[in-house]
């Protein structure tokens, strides 16, 4: 495409092409050939067609005059001519300007190679396709090719680059966002990345609040060969995995009890002191201990004095005076230290605790799914996943940290995956796993803990971690201020926030660090479903027709049937489990009459239902 060639206005990063034979598809790859600064790789950013109907404005960005200059200097008739232009930027700035007049060529692929792939696909995790680069895909090493299927209006097989992230990166540039809005692909693409993790067998925590981390098999992908089965544990807080008491130290205690409401300052400072009771550096045994001595303690305040609590042991024997005995050794240790609301707040917390089922199991399950290279699935409601997930969060980052630290008991490296992350550490509003969100966020790169955080609202995401987020991949957003939020987060252009109301379900733009640039991506097919996949419009559809079959199989031998004798088939529809009064039977028939099923004929005595001829 000869004709191809920059226009007007130039600068070192930014400029624009026209042709009037070919179009421009955005963010496709071309090569200018600057005659100063040889060839130079860059990519199109908005594409427009202009012709003599139209007037030759783009956004303002350039002065009409110099652009039809521009046109006629290289030989367009801009009166009579359709004009195809591109507005371009550079993937690395220039040192000059481009030249105006300067030609544009489709690339080679070992010319944009180095800016499209950063891995190999043995460090890389194989996430999908990098859109508008089909015009290379034959030049690629067959390595590269036939790896993966995509779908859109159909099954397709791969057509383009393949979209690969270099999970080696990630020990330099950490943690990944991934947004998007409500049907976007996010959660989709989440479950691709997941996919890539277990694939690679690294261990992995995923914090599941809506039950769909599971990993069945689909078998409409063709490229679905991986069993997964073996690849992950799935675990219900309060049924398969807990928290032990004993490894629970104040702090913990702090975040757990935080997670109705946010602790008073005298509350943490009896959860200290209950804690000093069982001695330096021990801590209760479970939690039914720590529940005991706050019970002693409500029972020691009912007494206005030392006295009255000797009056009761002087009246009392056995087990009864024993109780009173610890109860005045409690009322001169901490009467003074203690108050009754606090106490009863305490207690009201840790029964909510105990009533989840949070404390009767152990996480030893958890960390055996790590320590074999799999991904563990935490199920549970989100208050749940808070609350267990900031204990979880800060036992094993803290095993971690001692490991590299201080070169105690080896524990693996691993990574964090949740969606509605706003829910785990939002913005102004304290959460018992917020404050360790936070400091892994902030720390977790030096000791190969890593955090994914997938969310609809990324504004409402607590900003510090936010920042921390090295990459991002961002699927169709509609809100004004989460795409502002972006836009300030990452390196995504003003041309390509303006598409992002607009993007296809699946396809993102993903802001890698490690390369300094965003790529306009789309998400391979998965190769596994997540549960309950049936439209909720054909589930009503399956039970409608179910319940229809079901009651004319009822019916039929009762056919032709009268409006006027209606309650002897109500008794039969009753005894098969089909409760309905004379008015909802009258209803059905007609519909099955509706339905071409049965036909009416009405008389002077009623209407009379009858088998369809």
């Amino acid at each position: 495409m000869d004709d191809m060639k920059v226009l007007g206005l130039t600068s070192s990063s930014e400029f624009y092409v026209g042709s009037k034979e070919r179009n421009f598809r955005i963010n496709e790859y071309l090569i200018v050939e600057d005659k100063r600064q040889g060839s130079l790789v860059f990519e199109v950013m908005e594409a427009n067609t202009y012709n003599r109907y139209l007037p030759l404005n783009i956004g303002g960005d350039l002065v009409d005059s110099s652009v039809i200059e521009s046109l006629q200097a290289i030989g367009y008739i801009v009166d009579d001519e359709t004009v195809y232009i591109g507005k371009c930027r550079l993937l690395n700035e220039a040192s000059y300007p481009i030249e105006t007049g300067s030609r544009v060529r489709e690339p080679k692929f070992d010319e944009i190679k180095s800016f499209l792939l950063n891995g190999n696909l043995d460090s890389s995790l194989l996430l999908g396709a990098i859109k508008n680069t089909d015009k290379v895909y034959n030049q690629m090493d067959e390595s590269l090719k036939n790896l993966y299927h995509t779908l859109e209006d159909s099954i397709s097989y791969q057509g383009d680059v393949p979209f690969l992230f270099n999970i080696n990166e990630m020990n330099q540039y950490p943690h990944i966002g991934v947004f998007g809005g409500s049907g976007s692909g996010k959660s989709y693409g989440l479950r691709v990345f997941i996919e890539e993790l277990m694939k690679k067998r690294i261990p992995t925590i995923i914090f599941d609040p809506h039950y769909e981390m599971d990993f069945q098999l689909n078998s409409e992908n063709p490229s679905a060969k991986t069993s997964y089965g073996d690849n992950y544990n799935t675990f219900v807080i309060g049924q398969d995995v807990g928290i032990d008491f004993k490894d629970v130290r104040p702090a913990d205690l702090k975040r757990l009890l935080s997670s109705t409401s946010q602790l008073t300052e005298p509350m943490e400072s009896s959860i200290d002191l209950l804690y000093s009771h069982f001695g330096l550096g021990k801590g209760p045994a479970d939690i039914r201990t720590f529940e005991l001595l706050i019970d002693d303690l409500l029972e020691m305040k009912s007494f206005s004095s030392a006295d009255a609590i000797q009056t009761e042991i002087n009246n009392s024997t056995g087990e009864t005076q024993a109780k009173y005995n610890r109860l005045l050794s409690l009322y001169k240790k901490y009467d003074k230290k203690t108050n009754e609301s606090t106490l009863r707040g305490l207690s009201w917390r840790i029964r909510s605790l105990i009533n989840d089922g949070v404390f009767t199991r152990d996480s030893q399950e958890v960390a055996e799914t790590l320590f074999a290279g799999k991904t563990a699935v935490i199920q549970g409601s989100t208050r749940l996943l808070q609350v267990y997930g900031s204990y979880l969060m800060s036992k094993f980052y803290n095993n971690r940290r001692s490991y590299k630290d201080k070169d105690l008991d080896y524990f693996p490296p691993f990574v964090i995956v949740t969606d509605e992350a706003h829910e785990f550490a939002p913005k102004g509003l304290p959460k018992p796993s917020k404050s360790i969100i936070k400091e892994i966020a902030q720390e977790g790169r030096k000791y190969g803990v890593f955090l994914v955080l997938a969310t609809q609202r990324p504004t409402l995401l607590d900003e510090t971690v936010t920042a921390q987020l090295n990459s991002k991949f961002i699927f169709r957003t509609v809100r004004a201020t989460d795409i502002q939020t972006i836009r300030e987060e990452t390196d995504i252009s003003s041309e390509e926030a303006k598409r992002l109301p607009y993007l296809k379900t699946g396809d993102l733009f993903a802001s890698i660090a490690s390369m300094g640039r965003t790529i306009f991506s789309r998400v391979r097919l998965a190769e596994t479903i997540k549960p309950n996949m049936e439209n909720p419009f054909d589930e009503l559809r399956k039970m409608a027709d179910e319940t229809d079959d079901k009651f004319f199989k009822l019916i039929e031998g009762e056919l032709p049937i009268s409006s006027t004798d209606l309650l002897p088939l109500i008794e039969i529809l009753e005894r098969n489990g089909m409760k309905m009064n004379v008015n909802i039977l009258e209803d059905k028939l007609n519909d099955l009459v509706s339905k071409g099923r049965l036909e009416k004929e009405s008389g002077i005595f009623g209407d009379e239902f009858k088998l369809k001829k």
